[in-house]
């Protein structure tokens, strides 16, 4: 059930103590993809996992802001503190627990949300209201993880092929031509830069060219698929 769908007499009567919060951000995505594409991508996700699992999930609304601060240079980006978003979640999840979805994963869009997730997820646990955990949908993409970058062709596939509208189809040639190819600079395992300006002048890692719509229902079918696993071992999950 979406919840943002749903009246809230509906929600009452739906019996699970299951949910899903997808998390994204509202930052740059190069000059062809929009700057949802993170929070876009991570619905996309969740609704393939809760429509693969067998049993009733709630989908909360997907939190649009994230820890962006090192895309800050390029228009349109916002971005929260790392305390600000742990605390975003912790009281959104907290909010759903006290309906009684005390089960909550949270399905992250946005790498840059990475570790504020793994210690807001631990602290909500911890506290014994609810149980929480994070799953970044490209981390479970197989095969396909290390070609990730920044609008490449993994985010550029995904859009594509749930969102075709919001790419623009005449500037991907462009993109790829001016793109970073890896993210960061590197010395002895350090990454010298703390912001994508650093190293990429469009805001674009990997080549966008490379993704299709068809390997954006790849991806989607691969993490919704693992989505849907993790969604079985957190509702088996002793909660005490």
């Amino acid at each position: 059930m979406r919840l943002a769908d749903a009246t809230w007499t509906d929600a009452a009567a739906l019996e699970t103590d299951l949910a899903v919060l997808p998390v994204g951000s509202t930052e740059q995505h190069g000059p062809h993809a929009p700057l949802a594409t993170d929070a876009l991508t991570a619905v996309a996700v969740a609704e393939a996992g809760v429509d693969a699992y067998d049993g009733a999930v709630v989908v909360a609304p997907a939190l649009p802001y994230g820890v962006s601060a090192e895309h800050r240079r390029f228009a349109g980006t916002c971005w929260l503190s790392p305390d600000t978003f742990r605390a975003v979640v912790r009281e959104t999840i907290g909010s759903l627990a006290s309906h009684g979805w005390r089960r909550v994963v949270v399905v992250n869009g946005h790498g840059g949300n990475v570790d504020a997730l793994r210690e807001a997820t631990a602290e909500v646990s911890r506290a014994g209201d609810a149980y929480a955990v994070a799953f970044t949908w490209f981390d479970a993409v197989g095969d396909h993880r290390p070609a990730m970058g920044h609008a490449g062709p993994l985010e550029t596939a995904m859009l594509r092929a749930h969102h075709p509208d919001l790419v623009h189809e005449d500037r991907v040639e462009a993109a790829a031509a001016e793109a970073a190819p890896r993210w960061g600079d590197w010395v002895s395992g350090v990454n010298l830069a703390h912001d994508s300006d650093a190293f990429t002048d469009n805001g674009v890692v990997g080549d966008p060219t490379g993704g299709d719509a068809a390997l954006g229902v790849e991806l989607t079918d691969l993490a919704g698929d693992a989505l849907a696993d993790l969604l079985a071992a957190v509702a088996d999950r002793p909660l005490d």
